[in-house]
């Protein structure tokens, strides 16, 4: 199970570095979401992953699970959403601006012919 996790976050990992790494915005915003996504798995898979055990203390239960990982991540996704809707509200306003969704801002040139703005 640990392997599966591990290779899972992997890979959202390296998906999330290759769209970030690319020139579109829209792109970079999908990397930095599967990024913030492994983040979350990892800091899921630290609290042990226990199935079928609460995650509060009580006196009548033997053993539960961490509560703490749980509550990173719930803190995480709040603030990924947060993140995210900043990111693509400047990434709307620089294609607003410059005319391109380029990271850069430059105009490819065969956006340059189909623009109908100077």
């Amino acid at each position: 199970m640990e392997f599966l996790v591990a290779t899972a976050i992997a890979a959202l990992v390296a998906g999330g570095v290759y769209l970030s790494l690319r020139g579109r915005t829209f792109q970079v915003v999908l990397g930095l979401t599967l990024i913030s996504y492994a983040v979350n798995l990892f800091l899921f898979a630290i609290g042990r992953l226990i199935v079928d055990r609460p995650p509060i203390y009580d006196k009548a239960v033997v053993e539960h699970t961490d509560p703490l990982p749980q509550a990173l991540v719930l803190t995480a996704i709040v603030i990924t959403f947060g993140m995210t809707a900043l990111v693509v509200i400047l990434a709307l306003r620089s294609f607003l601006e410059s005319g391109s969704d380029q990271v850069d801002g430059r105009v490819e040139a065969d956006q340059r012919d189909e623009d109908p703005r100077p």
